[in-house]
């Protein structure tokens, strides 16, 4: 009887500590009453030299602010100064001939080699280009870094190193659907391997990732639900952070999270909660979390998002705005403690 009786105790006590380690994951943040607004704090960058479409992209490298010019027929890239954003030159051109790319995705950043990496989805190839060669000669004709295929291909990736990429792959479901998912993706070999948690009320992705090697810590963020997952760096679970909305039921008509980015032991991600059928689907406000995925406060931007990079230089977010004003900036100095 004794021995029942310790046994018995022993599988209680194993019940509570599991059900008490799932609990401890979920996070519901459904508040958000910490709000800032930071409108007249957001600095309008001014370019003149150059055109550049509504929807482009933002990336950073050395020295260098990259904007990728999405709706261009000419030069697709655009380098400024980063501590200044003067224009220094435009490269790349748009097209099907030698040295041209036909259909640019995204631009992966080698900051150690000093060299960014161009997706082709025309070519299905992924571009080579040095910097110092690229600011020389606007037509330099790049080496092809990888293939790639239409089956599963990463369309945005965190380049660590040549056999370490954190991406969001895309992969077909049927004659014109697809999903997307977090993986390990090596760049040498092509191969893929999926992060090992996914939510199980999760049937349709649409995501966005933030990786720390620091923290070692990767954020998984969702545009069609109010949700964001931390994980470890395989992608064991820490986090699910649940917004008010996840139990909406017409919360697959409204765009959640944007992109995030981490800034020291800070999770920080805009976030819409709009319509996504309207111009109320860009994220006009950032969250800010802890690494435990807990709220700290809102920056209302007061201006809609389309993408952003975030200066660790200069403690900087580099905003694209589909708005009245095209580019801008935020100073964190201040707004953090």
């Amino acid at each position: 009887m004794k021995k029942i009786y310790i046994l018995s105790s022993l599988f209680f006590v194993l019940i509570f500590c599991n059900c008490t380690d799932k609990n401890n994951t979920d996070k519901y943040q459904n508040k958000g009453n910490n709000i800032i607004n930071v409108k007249d704090k957001v600095q309008e960058i001014q370019i003149d030299d150059v055109l550049i479409g509504s929807t482009a992209r933002l990336f950073l490298i050395d020295n260098y602010l990259i904007i990728g010019d999405y709706q261009t027929d000419d030069m697709q890239v655009h380098l400024f100064d980063r501590r200044n954003y003067k224009y220094i030159s435009s490269a790349i051109q748009k097209g099907q001939g030698p040295g041209e790319v036909t259909n640019m995705g995204h631009i992966g950043i080698n900051e150690n080699n000093k060299e960014f990496y161009v997706s082709d989805h025309g070519k299905l190839k992924i571009f080579s280009y040095p910097l110092d060669s690229i600011l020389h000669n606007a037509y330099y004709q790049p080496e092809v870094k990888k293939e790639i295929n239409n089956i599963q291909f990463p369309s945005d990736y965190e380049f660590i190193n040549d056999t370490l990429c954190y991406a969001r792959i895309i992969e077909p479901t049927g004659n014109a659907g697809y999903n997307e998912f977090a993986a390990k993706w090596n760049m040498q070999t092509r191969e893929v391997s999926k992060m090992k948690y996914t939510h199980p009320k999760v049937e349709k992705s649409r995501i966005s990732l933030a990786v720390s090697m620091d923290n070692e810590t990767l954020v998984e963020c969702y545009h069609n639900l109010d949700l964001m997952t931390i994980m470890d760096l395989d992608g064991n679970l820490k986090y699910n952070v649940y917004g008010q909305n996840w139990n909406n039921r017409d919360a697959n008509q409204l765009y959640h999270f944007g992109k995030a980015f981490f800034r020291g032991d800070k999770i920080i991600a805009s976030y819409s909660g709009g319509d996504m059928r309207s111009e109320d689907r860009f994220p006009d406000k950032f969250f800010i979390f802890d690494l435990n995925g807990d709220y700290i406060k809102t920056l209302k931007i007061g201006y809609r998002i389309s993408d952003f990079c975030y200066d660790e230089e200069n403690d900087r977010i580099i905003m694209n705005f589909d708005d009245i004003i095209q580019f801008a900036y935020l100073e964190l100095n201040g707004l953090m403690n």
